[in-house]
């Protein structure tokens, strides 16, 4: 009966795109995108009737920091949204005409940042680089006015840094879009390709009119089971090695994790499998939920910030709590123990969803039983 299920997947050409081969493409086609992790050098437009020593150092230095590169020099802040409109430049630095006047007259200088915010991550290089510079020029202008009044060294550089600062970014030291949300992707299309490919493949036996059992059921489940152990191990394994993603994890903490998500994975496909009637279906339910499950997963969005309700219809799901679980091992470095709530619920959802699974095949098989007596 194994054999013959293998034969049975395999003919089906739909159910081995969706089973077998997305899982091997879709992580290197996503990771592939994001390879370069970090958005470098986003051209800007830079209007500085100033256009003094202190105002060119000012720009010298946005210019030279990694987060963005100064694409052109306007006139005007109208030239400079002209640029902007036309796609040319995702961001506007405007120096007022005063800004060396100001500074020299021991005032504050205001500058402006116009950034474009289509993409949180143009308006993210915009401010740090905007920022930095600004800090650390305010610093040095500082310590050159104290050490007029006779004050060097040390004592002027505590006063002019009162507060030192130093910043240290944990388990994502690059702050790379890839390492923030390629490990909830990973999971997720587990959990969606072995989901619908189950599906599809009921929709197909019902298409064919193929009859069911008992042995089908647990037939199926111990084969989607292994052949989704191998797949798991190259995704979780093998694809964050390749592209230096965050991979902390120790393998029996990811063994421990992955056999529950697994198993709630393989009984929720096939407690919903029943009420497939074809093969399409799966497909438009493949559209409407893959985001949404990503949205409920709480790294788009903290879990603690959405309604009630979306929390609760969140732990339907096993991609949640196996998301979750897989963030906090392969990213932060968590052993089973800081892992307990979404192991349970992992647990908890291979046994409900296992009994579900038994009664509605019961149901199916009755169905079945009555439409087809003989």
């Amino acid at each position: 009966m194994f054999t013959n299920e293998i034969k049975e997947l395999v003919k089906n050409r739909g159910v081995v795109v969706l089973l077998i081969l997305a899982p091997i493409v879709y992580p290197m086609l996503y990771c592939g995108l994001y390879w370069n992790e970090t958005l470098l050098d986003v051209p800007i437009a830079v209007v500085d009737p100033s256009n003094t020593s202190l105002s060119r150092q000012f720009i010298r230095h946005m210019d030279a920091s990694p987060d963005v590169a100064v694409h052109c020099r306007c006139a005007s802040l109208e030239e400079a949204r002209q640029q902007f409109a036309s796609g040319a430049v995702h961001g506007v630095l405007s120096i007022p005409a005063d800004f060396s006047a100001l500074l020299q007259r021991g005032e504050q200088a205001h500058v402006s940042v116009y950034s474009d915010m289509s993409s949180f991550l143009y308006y993210r290089s915009m401010v740090l680089a905007s920022n930095y510079v600004a800090l650390e020029m305010g610093q040095n202008i500082q310590v050159q006015r104290l050490s007029q009044q006779g004050i060097v060294g040390a004592q002027s550089d505590m006063l002019a840094r009162p507060l030192p600062y130093e910043g240290v970014v944990l388990y994502n030291s690059d702050m790379g879009f890839a390492s923030f949300l390629m490990p909830a992707i990973l999971i997720l299309i587990l959990h969606q390709t072995l989901f619908f490919g189950i599906g599809m493949a009921a929709g197909a036996d019902r298409e064919d009119k193929r009859r069911l059992s008992w042995n089908t059921l647990f037939t199926r489940s111990s084969l989607y089971v292994l052949l989704y152990a191998l797949l798991t191990l190259y995704v979780v394994g093998f694809v964050p090695k390749f592209f230096h993603l965050p991979h902390l994890g120790n393998p029996l903490t990811l063994l421990a994790f992955a056999i529950p998500f697994l198993l709630a994975t393989v009984f929720f496909a096939l407690s919903c499998s029943v009420f497939n009637p074809n093969r399409e279906t799966q497909l438009v339910l493949f559209l409407f939920f893959s985001l949404i499950l990503l949205f409920l997963s709480g790294i788009s969005w903290p879990e603690s910030n959405l309604p009630a309700f979306w929390r609760i219809f969140a732990q339907l799901f096993p991609a949640t709590f196996g998301i979750r679980a897989y963030i906090k091992i392969n990213s932060m470095g968590a052993g089973i123990a800081q892992i307990q709530t979404e192991l349970a619920g992992l647990w908890i959802q291979t046994a409900v969803y296992f009994i579900t699974a038994l009664l509605t095949h019961r149901w199916a098989l009755q169905r079945q039983t009555r439409n087809c007596p003989n």
